[in-house]
């Protein structure tokens, strides 16, 4: 149970800047820390069970059907990176309270930052490839939210949605591919899919699989050819640009591929794919870095060359090069972190990040120059931090790798090369802006910051410095981390001296010939001036733009502006293709017979068709075709009578009310009689497309009816009463097997009375004096004889709403048939008396009604579950009492009765609304023109 706290404190971590936004910001700042530092305080405290060789897991089944549990684990590797996402987040945290500005919504920042925090820490401890997945789209969409949370400006909207593009592309084809491994494993329990790597590596399907998983992992973590939404993420604050570049997303694609390695790593394929793919990603970065003015653009590009850094080591997959991995995993979260912060301490005291504004920071900000120039000699590599051990292991590990053939010389060669350009980006970072005169002044006179912004960064720094001194220290963590990646134990040494060997020639070739790149530096950029630049930006915004362009174009040749056209297209489709479906009639149709006709049956056919067909051909006469698809609906429900369906019946003559109520409201704001708009050769089109689609449906149901088919009612028909303790099979299945979607349906019919009461709340029509025609409409708005029956069929209507409810659970009935009586019977008496009089007398909001009985469905359904049942469980009983005898009472009643109430509250939210928009207040026709009148004389004064 500690670990699902584990992984959800952070999320509720969410919740409290909300909350304590209206405090003081320093309240709002130590309150949103509170549940990350508990979370890693209990983390921390399963270091012993995990050095003892345990793994703990947590899971509960959520829908066992699709594979997916709530499952985590906490292991070495969910404690590594567990501990550099919250440990760094909490840094962040104290570092953003005096970063942000006092006018910037500190609240909002503040979520987004634990939503980030949260998602990352449910990928680490993920024990379920689908939850692994859901958190990964989860990193997208609060990475997005947090790169554009300067949304007032153009590149920060352009960094979050290129971000967001790139990466969610990759999480669908990761999601491909993860359904793809546990299909192969046949489960997705990471469990099962961490030992079942042999079998992976045989299926055929393997490449197709492993190039989807490495293309999530590759636009995740800025792999080449993806890494140009890295740099302009930077858009972000600076506290997102340190939390994302050092801990957190785009190490989320080095977390998986460590995740999955023993499951999927081990052939030929990954590792030229993985090894070639960071390599690039190393030189690449590691160039453009070298060449950037602005801090954080030279910081962006370097964290993609160290991305691939991490990744040449875990494709070459050997066990020192994963401890290399995980170790520099470690390094650059610290000194990354650090000098981003840097950075954003030099642009909030200068005013400015370009690198000819500042220089001779030294004097003015002594204690941060000193942090950063640690910081910066981790980042090169420079002996006796903690960059230079795990850069000399990976030239170690690539003279090792069996990759390559005879041209395995080319991965230490460029491992040096990358080398030579870390050290020169890096000393031209330190070296420009805090000993260089400047070119030109900052934008504001340089001091330093308060003691507490520049905590973090003295923090991380003196990390780089220990771990450099001392490696032993992170040995016990490594080690941990080490045995889920590599799938079983390995003992490793780390030191500061191995000797003089080949790694520690090239390491100080790379600080050598670094040191001399970034002295003939401008050479270099006079090389690279020749090269027209490339804005990833722009580029991706052309592509973005080209593409609406092309569907803009396609969309006007297929869009014609025709209802009608749109139609066909679509029911010539349908007509074709059930023509060929039903072209072998003979071999679908089944050997049942079919049932006697006899002259009901014949009369009932004849009135549908004289129905279905008068409907459409009286379309311009409104009244008169809905009083033709009345006919319609009238025979559809003694169809359901007739053939043994008296819950259907009632429920379709119900709404078959309600439906032609509504529609003659609206038709009263219509006009009786609309223009033709067809030509008879039009006409005749659509009537043979109608008549040949209803010989395609005819077909289908004949071939459907005389089959035998396995049904499902069985199961219904023998549970009804021994599961749900009712005799009416259609009811127990509404509210008792299929409660969940009934709950669904009254939810989604509650809200849509709700948004049509909204929209009608405030309209008000003139009512029309005539009809269509110039008639003018009959003085006694509300006729006596209206009146009297309305006032009758009132309680009587009630009187059977309510028993229709309460037999429905045995007997043909329902809450749902009740409520729909029962607001037929108070919409009939605002049609007999008028809103003004009814409303009087029903002085009380409809919305409320529909919304307690949603209510009252749902609680009803969360009560099984103070007894230990799962959602909307029922219950049921027999007793007895004096008088009455034996009678039952079910849970499901309640349930019932939250399906009356939101069906009573929804329809007359719609129905009484729709008949309140009219008002009787009509301007005369004389009072208007003496206005008209009025009005000209008063202007034509005002002209003189």
């Amino acid at each position: 149970m500690t670990l699902l706290w584990i992984a959800l404190l952070p999320l509720l971590g969410v919740l409290v800047p909300a909350l304590t936004a209206h405090r003081r910001r320093r309240f709002c700042s130590l309150a949103t820390a509170a549940l990350p530092a508990l979370a890693l305080v209990l983390t921390l405290a399963h270091w012993p069970s995990l050095a003892a060789g345990e793994v703990l897991r947590f899971a509960v089944d959520w829908m066992p059907a699709l594979g997916l549990d709530l499952a985590f684990r906490l292991d070495g590797l969910a404690l590594l990176f567990n501990s550099l996402i919250v440990g760094i987040g909490l840094l962040i945290l104290l570092y953003a309270h005096y970063y942000l500005s006092a006018t910037e919504p500190f609240g909002r920042f503040y979520a987004y930052l634990m939503l980030f925090m949260a998602s990352m820490v449910g990928i680490a401890m993920a024990d379920n490839l689908l939850l692994l997945w859901l958190f990964w789209e989860l990193t997208g969409l609060s990475s997005f939210l947090l790169i554009g949370f300067w949304s007032h400006r153009s590149d920060a909207r352009k960094g979050a949605r290129m971000a967001l593009t790139v990466t969610g592309a990759g999480g669908l084809a990761l999601l491909a591919g993860v359904l793809l491994l546990g299909d192969i494993v046949g489960s997705f329990d990471m469990n099962v899919v961490l030992a079942s790597g042999e079998t992976i590596l045989a299926d055929p399907r393997y490449s197709l699989m492993l190039g989807l998983v490495l293309l999530g992992a590759f636009t995740k973590s800025a792999q080449f050819p993806f890494h140009f939404w890295l740099p302009h993420a930077m858009a972000a604050p600076t506290p997102v640009s340190a939390y994302l570049h050092s801990a957190t997303m785009v190490k989320a694609g080095i977390l998986l591929m460590a995740r999955l390695h023993p499951a999927i790593a081990g052939s030929e394929l990954w590792s030229l794919i993985v090894t070639l793919t960071g390599m690039i990603t190393l030189i690449y970065g590691a160039w453009f870095a070298l060449f950037k003015t602005d801090l954080k653009a030279i910081l962006a590009f370097s964290t993609v060359s160290h991305l691939g850094l991490i990744t040449v080591l875990l494709g070459i997959g050997s066990p020192m090069a994963l401890v290399a991995a995980l170790f520099h995993i470690l390094n650059h979260a610290t000194f990354k972190a650090a000098l981003f912060m840097s950075a954003g301490i030099i642009d909030h005291e200068t005013g400015t990040r370009e690198i000819a504004r500042l220089g001779g920071l030294r004097r003015a900000m002594p204690v941060t120059a000193l942090l950063s120039t640690i910081a910066g000699a981790a980042m090169a590599g420079v002996p006796l931090f903690n960059g230079f051990l795990s850069k000399e292991m990976l030239f170690a590990e690539t003279l090792a790798a069996p990759l390559l053939g005879g041209l395995g010389w080319l991965l230490p060669v460029l491992a040096t090369l990358g080398g030579v350009l870390s050290v020169a980006y890096s000393l031209r970072l330190i070296h420009a802006v805090f000993f260089k005169e400047p070119r030109e002044a900052p934008a504001q006179p340089p001091h330093e910051p308060p003691w507490l912004m520049r905590a973090p960064v003295a923090l991380l720094a003196l990390l780089c410095l220990v771990v450099g001194v001392a490696p032993v220290l992170v040995e016990g963590l490594l080690g941990l981390a080490l045995e889920p990646v590599l799938g079983k134990a390995f003992e490793f040494h780390l030191s500061i001296w191995h000797g003089v060997n080949l790694p520690l020639m090239m390491s100080l070739v790379a600080l050598i010939v670094g040191v001399a790149a970034y002295w003939r530096h401008a050479n270099l950029r006079r090389l690279i001036k020749g090269f027209r630049p490339v804005d990833a930006r722009l580029v991706f915004e052309a592509a973005i733009q080209s593409l609406g362009r092309i569907a803009e174009r396609n969309l006007a040749r297929l869009d014609g502006g025709s209802l009608q056209r749109y139609m066909t297209l679509l029911l010539l489709t349908a007509l074709v293709m059930g023509v060929l479906g039903l072209a072998q009639m003979p071999v679908l149709t089944g050997s049942k017979g079919n049932q006697p006709l006899d002259g009901i049956l014949l009369l009932g056919a004849g009135l549908l068709i004289f129905g279905g067909i008068g409907t459409a051909a009286t379309h311009r006469y409104r009244l008169i075709s809905l009083l033709m698809l009345s006919v319609v609906g009238l025979v559809v429900a003694l169809t359901f009578a007739r053939f043994s369906a008296p819950d259907l019946a009632l429920t379709q003559l119900s709404v078959e009310v309600v439906t032609m109520i509504l529609l003659m409201l609206a038709l009263f704001f219509l006009p009786q009689k609309t223009p033709k708009e067809s030509s008879n050769r039009r006409n005749l089109r659509d009537v043979g497309l109608a008549g040949a689609l209803g010989v395609v449906v005819a077909s289908l149901n004949y071939a459907v009816l005389t089959r035998d088919n396995a049904s499902i009612s069985g199961f219904f028909l023998e549970n009804s009463v021994p599961g749900g303790g009712g005799h009416n099979v259609v009811n127990v299945i509404l509210v008792d097997f299929r409660g969940f979607d009934t709950l669904g349906e009254i939810t989604v019919l509650a809200l849509a009375g709700l948004a049509i009461f909204k929209l009608l709340n405030r309209l008000r029509l003139f009512m029309p004096h005539s009809d269509g025609e110039g008639r003018l409409w009959s003085p006694d708005r509300y006729p006596a004889i209206l009146t009297s029956i309305s006032m009758a069929l009132l309680p009587l209507a009630l009187l059977v709403s309510a028993f229709i409810f309460l037999r429905g659970h045995n007997q043909p009935g329902g809450g749902f048939i009740a409520g729909l009586v029962t607001a037929v019977a108070l919409i009939l008496l605002y049609m007999a008396r008028g809103v003004e009089w009814t409303q009087q007398r029903l002085d009380f909001p409809y919305q409320p009604v529909a919304i307690v009985g949603v209510a009252t469905a749902t609680l009803t359904g969360l009560g099984s579950w103070l007894f230990g049942y799962p959602f909307l469980t029922s219950a049921f009983g027999h007793f007895s009492l004096p008088l009455i005898g034996e009678f039952e009472l079910a849970t499901a009643m309640l349930f019932d009765l939250g399906v009356y109430l939101a069906v009573v509250g929804a329809t007359l939210m719609i129905l009484a609304n729709l008949g309140k928009v009219t008002t009787p207040h009509r301007p005369a026709k004389e009072a208007t023109e003496s206005h008209a009148t009025d009005t000209a004389s008063r202007s034509g004064k005002e002209k003189h």
